[in-house]
């Protein structure tokens, strides 16, 4: 029972660090140890390593290491690019390694081979795709037509002109900083891409995670199936019940057929657990994406968005202060000597308009669920009309 007293303990662990690391920042964790945990890991851990390395090093030390954080933070690099063909190889050569052995098997036929190696030559492809696709660069010879495509809606994007690129700077676009270019549709960008995600591959983006969230659900039902074998080919739950007098029920024999799967198989289980994981995750990434696509909305319109709003929240709340205070003044000069009115009686005599004003987001770019889709499957800037809007320009 001790191993499995160490299995609970190290997922308890390994699950606090991922949502800590991943949803510390959010509300409901604030002021919790969960908040703690995330500044730690986002922010303490580097600055007490990088306190140590100065003193170990002295300022040599802690030049060299801001000058790697520049590098692969501050500018284009390949650094997650081969660390994401290092994972998706390296978990497909253990699998392999590991697994294939057992297939043909009770439940898998020996398709499963041909079939798992075509799963993760069209991730790698999506992934190439992404990578070195064009995400839809403003340049001076189409800015035009950009302009004429995403129109300003004098909210969140005003007419201005990019102090970079010296050219004026359509609706919805941006200069990214690391590729040093304006996108079209800007969403974000993407390390492990190396690329930015913007009007013309959007498209491509969303169908790699919507792929490696299949691939990982395939490869965990798959290893699933293989171990679901390996019980019935070798009449595990037989031996158990008959041989060791184990009640045959589901509660008894749990415990010793989880004994069993963590001696013989451990490396399927643990890759059945990191691919459980990790879809876990493309699952939130891809619904929290194709959410973006669904309202034609971005990244970076959405930060953009909860700027404006709390600007304006700041703005209703200094307004109401000042009519509040105001209406006080008046007040206490009409009403001199007469008895105060109780907090109970102002409370539901405040003005029904000033409790329901709301702050409305208004997505101008935003009309209806299929023209969304369609924005983002066919982008603007491949379509014949895009196309003739140049040749009338020029």
């Amino acid at each position: 029972m001790s191993l499995h007293w160490a299995l609970i303990c190290h997922g308890l662990i390994t699950l606090t660090i991922v949502v800590s690391f991943l949803c510390g920042q959010w509300r409901i964790f604030q002021g919790t140890p969960i908040s703690s945990i995330h500044r730690f890991l986002t922010f303490g851990a580097y600055q007490y390593f990088l306190r140590f390395i100065g003193a170990v090093f002295g300022d040599r030390g802690t030049n060299l290491i801001l000058s790697v954080e520049y590098y692969c933070c501050d500018r284009p690099n390949p650094i997650l690019q081969l660390i994401y063909l290092a994972i998706i190889g390296t978990t497909y050569y253990i699998i392999v390694k590991t697994s294939f052995s057992y297939i043909p098997g009770y439940y898998l036929s020996e398709a499963h081979r041909y079939a798992s190696f075509l799963a993760i030559a069209v991730g790698i492809l999506l992934f190439l795709v992404t990578s070195f696709s064009d995400p839809g660069t403003v340049k001076a010879d189409n800015v035009s037509r950009y302009l004429s495509a995403y129109p300003y809606d004098n909210i969140i994007y005003t007419e201005k002109e990019c102090p970079t690129c010296k050219i004026p700077k359509p609706a919805r676009s941006k200069h990214c900083s690391l590729c040093n270019r304006c996108v079209a549709r800007f969403d974000h960008h993407c390390g492990w891409m190396n690329n930015c995600i913007g009007e013309r591959n959007t498209r491509y983006f969303l169908a790699f995670l919507l792929w490696h969230f299949l691939l990982c659900i395939y490869g965990t039902i798959a290893i699933g199936l293989v171990l679901a074998g390996r019980l019935k080919e070798l009449q595990i739950v037989h031996v158990l019940t008959v041989y060791y007098g184990v009640d045959n029920s589901l509660r008894s024999l749990a415990p010793y057929v989880v004994q069993w799967l963590l001696d013989a198989h451990n490396t399927q289980i643990l890759l059945m657990v990191f691919m459980g994981v990790v879809s876990l995750l493309l699952a939130g990434f891809f619904a929290y994406h194709a959410n973006l696509c669904l309202t034609n909305t971005t990244t970076n319109e959405t930060f953009k968005w909860q700027d404006y709003i709390s600007w304006q929240k700041k703005l209703l709340i200094e307004a109401r202060a000042s009519t509040a205070a105001l209406k006080a003044n008046i007040a206490g000069m009409t009403t001199e000597g007469k008895p105060q009115e109780s907090k109970c009686k102002s409370f539901f005599r405040r003005s029904l308009l000033q409790d329901t004003e709301a702050i409305v987001k208004k997505n101008v770019y935003d009309k209806g669920f299929f023209h969304n889709l369609y924005e983002v499957v066919f982008p603007v800037s491949t379509r014949a009309s895009f196309l003739h809007t140049k040749s009338k320009s020029s």
